[in-house]
């Protein structure tokens, strides 16, 4: 353990506060989704990635990567919007192994009624408590962390993907 890079007092300080902060804009956005559309966060990023492709149409390995999820989790979220009529998956018709997910017009429906209570409550968590500056400063910062940690967490789930794949066998 003596190579241990322990955090100083202000960086102990600085993480509590930004792990606190985290969870409290989390769960100030997801209670706010839960209550007013029904709908857990996970659901609601699954209907943004759908809206902002082309013909409302993804297949499912690329809306996990852009959702930030497993496929496994993915498969399961898209599995409760189709039951709610909001997702439709069809085969991929250039690969008989894939899936492409669809936003159906319900399912849009329910992501215009949901986007506003969600817009309100993110800027009332997050942006209303910052300066113009520091609202670049929290860009610039989130970018840094971003890309330092983009390529462990696709390694990460690539294992725990391989690892769910060796379970199904």
């Amino acid at each position: 353990m003596s190579g241990t890079r322990w955090l100083s007092d202000d960086e102990q300080r600085v993480w509590r506060e930004f792990s606190a902060a985290i969870d409290m804009v989390r769960g100030h956005v997801e209670g706010q989704l839960q209550r007013d559309a029904a709908m857990p966060h996970t659901y609601y990023e699954v209907l943004v990635r759908l809206s902002e492709a082309p013909g409302r149409t993804l297949r499912m390995s690329e809306l996990a990567d852009r959702s930030r999820s497993s496929r496994s989790r993915l498969s399961h979220a898209v599995a409760r919007l189709e039951a709610n009529g909001w997702v439709r998956r069809e085969h991929c018709a250039t690969d008989k192994r894939g899936a492409n997910a669809t936003l159906t017009p319900e399912g849009f429906a329910a992501l215009e009624a949901a986007a506003p209570g969600h817009v309100e409550a993110v800027r009332e968590a997050l942006f209303d408590a910052l300066t113009p500056e520091q609202v670049c400063q929290l860009g610039e910062i989130s970018t840094a962390i971003r890309e330092r940690l983009t390529p462990r967490c696709a390694a990460a789930l690539a294992e725990l993907e391989a690892g769910e794949a060796a379970q199904a066998r």
